[in-house]
């Protein structure tokens, strides 16, 4: 049976929301990190550029397996085996510290994310069995730099940032966090304390992190526009990888 989903520029743009050039450095970057495997073997029922286009539409729209076989044309099982190949494959890169690093401006925060697998997700804030991933994104670009694995949802972020391996990625570069990362050597708000108002300068000062640091949602919220950040089925290290595969769609999309 053929399916309705080809990777032409209508079901690209329509089921992605990357533009066809966009697409076609995603699967650019597929095929230079091996998506089409060692050669050999039985041969996949699609061609590279149509499994790419699955991964993208099942991290963009969140249908079940069942619901995107028929839309390629495939079985579950397909579907199954195609993400489980390719998706580490979509992943973002850790970007390399720049090289102007002094006068860089990154932003840290922790983005919840509704999961299945118990093992990982724990009931959070967000009255959800949730993770908490650690994002990175520059300041002037809202690019992100970089995904923490994750870390149960009702870690504190201090916490969960300490525990991770950004810390090593951020030596000599700025990084901005709101108060939640307060002791992690971050640039954090000044703290009211009981009986000591702030001043009228760290007033200002915490206005200007406020709006400095709104961007962080608000690439936060383009990257939710993949609905698999809000409701992860994805068991294991599923979740790692489709978080770094929406961070990379998400770069592509505002590298435009």
């Amino acid at each position: 049976m053929r399916g309705v989903l080809r990777a032409e520029s209508l079901w690209v743009e329509t089921f992605t929301g990357l533009r066809m050039r966009q697409f076609e450095g995603l699967l650019r970057v597929v095929r230079e990190r091996g998506g089409n495997g060692p050669g050999g073997g039985r041969p996949w029922c699609l061609p590279l550029a149509d499994r790419v286009l699955l991964v993208a539409v099942y991290c963009r729209t969140n249908l079940t397996m069942r619901q995107l076989a028929p839309l390629f044309g495939v079985s579950p099982a397909t579907v199954c085996r195609v993400i489980q190949r390719l998706c580490p494959l979509l992943a973002l890169e850790p970007a390399a510290r720049p090289i102007a690093a002094a006068d860089r401006l990154w932003i840290v925060d922790g983005i919840l994310i509704p999961v299945r697998d118990r093992k990982l997700g724990v009931s959070s804030r967000n009255h959800r069995f949730s993770a908490n991933v650690q994002v990175i994104i520059e300041a002037d670009t809202k690019l992100v730099v970089a995904t923490a694995r994750p870390a149960p949802g009702n870690k504190a972020d201090a916490h969960v940032w300490r525990n991770s391996d950004l810390p090593a990625q951020c030596q000599g570069v700025t990084v901005l966090g709101d108060g939640a990362y307060i002791n992690t050597g971050l640039v954090v708000p000044h703290r009211k304390r009981p009986g000591r108002p702030l001043l009228p300068g760290e007033e200002a000062d915490n206005a200007g992190h406020r709006k400095v640091g709104a961007r962080v949602e608000h690439a936060f919220a383009r990257m939710k526009n993949y609905k698999i950040l809000r409701d992860c089925r994805q068991r294991g290290d599923g979740l790692h990888h489709a978080a770094r595969a929406v961070a990379h769609m998400h770069n592509l999309t505002l590298a435009a």
